[in-house]
């Protein structure tokens, strides 16, 4: 059984309680909060069967760190993270799949933006590199707002060789850069699909961009150079279900 762990924020705790109760071992909650949002949430535990814990607002951020925990936290059973040959084989039962890539995303905050976006968007799941990427943290699981309970992330040794399984399976892969020669809108996704995004700064390594079968931009008509990436892997994947519910 995989160890448990701390989530936090009302968010993400409401999230699991209402989606997966089974998971949530234990609701923790700052005793001198007693608001409509404490109290629903206390109530929803309790139906659940959760054990509930008050306890002082010291306590809470002791066990938490310096985050803003909004006087809510849960110990809970992680969701198993899916390994390569998992989301391949999953492959099978999904129609036209969609799945996001990030290549090297470092912030733990664009790495939870970037799966909330991608639950909202029906994702299959979210693919990062083992080395030099940001994982699942507290702080990712927080800004994730429930997505990371919902979203399975793979990750995977090797980025480039998961992207030719995907590819061999019959999926596009779509790569994203401000320099690209075509917009999103002009490549059509409304068949299987990969996103691939590159990490804060660099971009897409060239291994990985090499290995896309299209290159696209988003069009841009202010003067910021680039867009922050889990805004621009927002913009991609509702690109992706724009087309989709046009279709």
């Amino acid at each position: 059984m995989s160890s448990s762990q701390l989530i936090y924020g009302v968010h993400a705790v409401q999230s699991l309680l209402k989606q997966h109760p089974d998971r949530v071992l234990e609701l923790r909650l700052a005793e001198r909060r007693d608001d409509p949002r404490m109290r629903a949430i206390e109530s929803l535990a309790r139906e659940r069967g959760t054990k509930v814990l008050r306890v002082d607002a010291q306590t809470l951020q002791k066990a938490l760190g310096d985050v803003t925990h909004q006087g809510v936290a849960a110990e809970v059973l992680p969701l198993a993270p899916w390994s390569e040959d998992e989301l391949v084989g999953a492959l099978a039962d999904a129609r036209a799949p969609l799945i996001l890539a990030l290549d090297g995303v470092q912030d733990p905050h664009n790495l939870g933006a970037c799966l909330r976006t991608a639950d909202a968007c029906g994702a299959l799941a979210v693919v990062v590199p083992k080395d030099r990427a940001a994982h699942l943290t507290p702080v990712v699981r927080k800004v994730a707002a429930g997505a990371a309970e919902t979203v399975p992330l793979v990750t995977v040794t090797n980025l480039v060789r998961t992207l030719k399984l995907l590819k061999e399976a019959q999926l596009w892969v779509t790569g994203a850069d401000a320099d690209a020669p075509v917009t999103a809108a002009e490549v059509d996704f409304t068949g299987g699909t990969v996103l691939v995004m590159g990490s804060e700064g660099a971009g897409l390594r060239q291994l990985t961009r090499q290995t896309c079968d299209h290159m696209v931009r988003l069009p841009q008509l202010g003067a910021v150079e680039s867009l922050n990436v889990s805004v621009a892997a927002g913009m991609l994947l509702y690109e992706v279900v724009r087309q989709r519910n046009k279709k």
